[in-house]
């Protein structure tokens, strides 16, 4: 049977430490002892026990067991759920019951019974787990509660109205599926209404941008980590994987993911299970995988840059979602919509669109897709006057400005030309600046320090 525990005694008495730890070796994970109660925080930190055993009176204090009410009180200030055991002689049993109202677990007198002990110690472990138990729970339901809205999605075209019927088909299945399409198609929402309309509707559904998580923070944030884990990691974590387990996890970008990230998520895919950062302990999930990205993932896998075995384990099935240019009227159907929006929110009396507006808008290529659109009708609204919307009210760059066309043919070159042209067309907006270049806004940032 696996030990479970991590535990911590302080007492002042060399002797009681030696006989506690001897005594729980056996029984527990892990024993840390120590005679001064001022490095409690720190071990709070760097070994984070799961049960705190707390002397009552020290050195400093030999009878009163103040001592043992201010540690306490110090240990409920780094981790309000600790779980903390005083350890007192019979005389001051009193006192341990007065100190379990201001928020021990418990008492163990001296000398001990060892059955007794290793039970108290044993129900406390117990504790301790369910208190984590209800802490995942509550991220749980915070997660659900973000997402129990259904999405509004918009589209009346043939292509559309094909892959609302595929969804319909999955909306009784658990598989995994990856959603293809350019940047600003409106994978995310896709996404939500698989969520809404699967079994798993009524558990949790979370969503991470691979593609803005740099590779040395991969692992926290999918799988979490222990107190201790790294200099920064002052209280354990749960990892994104853990918070979603029972419910659907969302892997946007998942083409951005470096080889050794691959493998990672690989392993925890196979396995179904995850271990924290900082533990040796494996963490059974149960999650449906969503994922989706901009790039053409199978030319990747053909290069090489993609592990065609996580392709297989992310795509039961494909969804191919349509960019707007082939569309047709659901661009005019997304314009109305977009304009009734954000009139109502800069409390504009604009009514309509004109003729020519409609066909400006409709001769337009899109590549920003819905969300360029999006962002084309709420700048038009804001400088809009009168009650309908001209043509003059939207700013579209024709095609030909769009391209870059380098003098040269130096790769960084045309690199930073590119990214400039973005940040110029994008008006400064980072994240749409890095949907024009197809690439991560982790990956902007990089180049844009990198080329000063």
């Amino acid at each position: 049977m696996q030990k479970q525990g991590k535990i911590l005694i302080i007492d002042d008495n060399e002797d009681i430490l030696f006989a506690l730890n001897l005594l729980l070796q056996p029984h527990v994970e892990k024993v840390k002892v120590s005679t001064k109660p001022e490095r409690i925080t720190h071990f709070m930190e760097t070994f984070g026990p799961d049960v705190i055993l707390l002397d009552m009176n020290f050195t400093k204090d030999a009878d009163s067991g103040q001592e043992g009410f201010f540690w306490l009180e110090k240990i409920k200030e780094t981790d309000p759920d600790a779980v903390v055991i005083f350890v007192t002689a019979y005389s001051d049993t009193e006192k341990a019951v007065q100190a379990i109202k201001a928020g021990a677990t418990d008492f163990i007198p001296k000398p001990w019974a060892k059955d007794k002990l290793l039970a108290t110690v044993a129900s406390a472990v117990k504790l301790r787990q369910s208190r984590n138990e209800v802490s995942q729970l509550r991220k749980q339901v915070a997660a659900l509660e973000s997402n129990r809205s259904f999405p509004e999605i918009i589209g009346e075209s043939e292509v559309m109205q094909s892959l609302f019927e595929t969804i319909d088909k999955l909306k009784n299945t658990d598989a995994n599926i990856l959603i293809l399409g350019e940047n600003g198609t409106g994978k995310d929402l896709i996404a939500n209404l698989l969520y809404c309309c699967s079994p798993r509707s009524d558990k949790p559904f979370v969503h991470i941008d691979l593609g803005a998580i740099p590779e040395t923070l991969f692992e926290s944030e999918l799988f979490g980590y222990e107190k201790g884990a790294f200099t920064d990691a002052k209280k354990e974590k749960q990892g994104r994987f853990e918070i979603a387990s029972g419910g659907t996890l969302f892997l946007d970008e998942i083409g951005n993911l470096t080889p050794a990230m691959q493998v990672k998520l690989l392993t925890a895919i196979e396995k179904q299970q995850i271990v924290r950062l900082g533990n040796t302990t494996p963490i059974h999930i149960n999650v449906r995988l969503l994922c989706a990205t901009n790039a053409d993932i199978h030319a990747m896998v053909e290069r090489g840059d993609f592990r065609q075995d996580l392709l297989y384990r992310i795509n039961t099935i494909e969804l191919h979602i349509p960019p707007l240019r082939e569309r047709g009227k659901d661009i005019e159907l997304l314009a109305h919509h977009f304009l009734n929006r954000f009139a109502k929110k800069y409390k504009k009396d604009i009514k309509s669109i004109s003729a020519s507006a409609l066909r400006k808008l409709n001769a337009y290529n899109w590549p920003g897709n819905v969300r360029e659109l999006q962002h084309a009708m709420e700048r038009a609204v804001i400088l809009a006057s009168g009650y309908t919307l001209s043509g003059d009210d939207f700013i579209l760059k024709p095609a030909s400005s769009r391209k870059v066309k380098p003098e040269n043919l130096n790769l960084e070159e045309m690199e930073q030309s590119a990214i400039e042209k973005a940040l110029e067309q994008a008006d400064g907006n980072m994240n749409q600046a890095a949907e024009l270049l197809g690439i991560s806004r982790f990956t902007l940032y990089r180049k844009i320090e990198k080329y000063k």
